[in-house]
């Protein structure tokens, strides 16, 4: 073991961050790149770039709980996240290097249609990303102590990677797209493969003073534990299969089916009490908050990552493909360089004064009003600008607080599989974006009606946090 992983030096938590960077990098080339090449080099339609979008979340709801257990329980290669990181960073490289390519390998395959090929490849990427994005999270719980020590991980874990994501929207912008995807790949593998080599991980993950249950959940725990998430999860189910087989819709009503159930089960499980309650009931029901808390901030920031060129499309006709490329990768700079500065410098502090609970509630508030901006004020390059810094402020805390609060709730023995359910309240609300916020901003006249969308589930979300419970850990 290295001496700055024994002090845990500043040093120690940069090298930590890495290979978080790396998928994180990958994410970020994905964002600015993704729904561009696919609307400019392919013409699809709004719908069908949604369609390709859930093909990530659907890559999330599989990899990362899988990948998760698996690393819970293995051991190789010195490590029990190591071999996952490395895998999911050459193969991310390797899918990043396909998107400019999709028309090649549909003809080249002798398909006519590129659509499946997009879903194909975007799968491919976002499986990649998947293997790899839950072992990076589990190492920071696996190597820091509760407390302050954990959230000061997770907080650099963003500021690192929001730095780099910078950089990737820094190419978008100077150069162009091409550029960004060719000179991502090569940064994902030299992040993810170099660092963990010098992350000592402990072999065991029993927490101290503790016995671990080592009995492994059945799939009907899991379904409890994901208790608020049933709602998202039966629509993305079916709104996957109505969209694959084409089906004609004459009315909506598992839709508002699925809007009620997840009203009562969202309600229940924040309105339940941790008092009287055991160490590890209380444990899950606090978990079962942060995901519903947490599932309603995703709708918000996957429906501007997916339909944010299409806002711009609409409010700045007069932008060429590659202009308003650059006015996307512009605002997603400015989110990301935000992003980047708070964790460590501004909210990790922030967390020691009033809580991490209070300290995400505020930046989630604030990320609520900064939507309602751009919905409001966004005629200009320059309003839009200017609002996507106020995002930035919700977008530090959501990509680093609720991992510190998620992770003091669970049993440690069992991070690679509570990091993979946790991904849930990611994932299912994406798919909820691409799918029904999808096709609903595809029939408005006006797309900025997206960023009304964004501004109320947000809201929602800011208010669900209200009844999250700090949980103190000790260093």
């Amino acid at each position: 073991m290295l001496s700055i992983q024994k002090r845990l030096t500043n040093v120690f938590y940069i090298l930590l961050s890495f290979p978080a960077t790396a998928m994180g990098f990958a994410l970020s080339v994905q964002i600015s790149a993704l729904s561009w090449i696919l609307s400019t080099k392919y013409a699809l339609s709004i719908e069908d770039i949604g369609l390709v979008w859930a093909a990530g979340p659907i890559a999330g709801i599989f990899g990362q709980i899988i990948f998760g257990v698996i690393s819970d329980q293995v051991w190789f290669w010195n490590g029990r996240r190591r071999p996952f990181i490395l895998i999911g960073g050459i193969l991310a490289a390797l899918s990043l290097l396909a998107l400019p390519s999709i028309d090649v390998i549909s003809s080249t395959l002798g398909i006519e249609g590129i659509l499946g090929v997009a879903i194909a490849v975007a799968l491919m990427l976002d499986l990649s990303i998947n293997v790899g994005f839950n072992p990076t999270r589990s190492i920071i719980a696996d190597v820091t102590p509760e407390g302050e020590s954990r959230t000061k991980g997770y907080t650099w874990m963003q500021s690192i990677s929001g730095t780099f994501g910078m950089l990737a929207y820094v190419i978008g912008a100077v150069w162009n797209n091409y550029v960004l995807i060719y000179v991502g790949a090569g940064l994902v593998l030299l992040l993810a493969v170099i660092p963990p080599f010098f992350i000592s991980e402990p072999r065991d993950l029993q927490e101290e003073k503790k016995v671990a249950d080592t009995r492994r959940k059945s799939i009907t725990e899991i379904l409890m534990d994901i208790l608020p998430l049933w709602g998202f999860l039966i629509y993305a189910i079916y709104g996957m299969t109505v969209r694959l087989m084409e089906i004609e819709r004459t009315s909506y009503w598992v839709e508002y089916l699925c809007l009620f159930l997840t009203t009562i089960l969202v309600t229940y499980t924040l309105t339940r009490k941790e008092e009287g309650l055991s160490e590890s009931e209380a444990g899950l029901v606090g978990f079962r908050k942060v995901l519903a808390a947490h599932s309603f901030t995703w709708i918000g920031v996957q429906t501007m990552f997916i339909y944010m060129f299409s806002y711009v499309q609409y409010r700045l006709p007069d932008l060429s493909d590659l202009d308003m490329g650059r006015v996307v990768s512009i605002s997603f700079l400015i989110l990301n360089a935000v992003g980047a500065v708070l964790p460590a410098f501004v909210l990790e502090p922030m967390t020691r004064k009033i809580g991490r609970v209070k300290t995400h509630l505020h930046c989630i508030a604030i990320m609520s009003l900064g939507y309602a901006g751009i919905w409001l004020f966004g005629t200009s390059a320059w309003a839009i600008y200017l609002f996507m810094g106020v995002l930035g402020v919700g977008w530090a805390a959501t990509i680093s607080l609720p991992f510190a609060i998620m992770s003091q709730q669970v049993d440690q023995s069992k991070m690679g599989l509570y990091m993979g359910l946790f991904n849930l309240s990611v994932v299912l609300p994406q798919l909820v974006a691409s799918l029904g916020v999808g096709e609903f901003v595809g029939a408005a006249e006006d797309k900025s009606i997206a960023f009304l969308i964004c501004t109320i589930v947000l809201g929602v979300s800011a208010l669900a946090w209200i009844f999250v419970r700090e949980k103190v850990g000790n260093d």
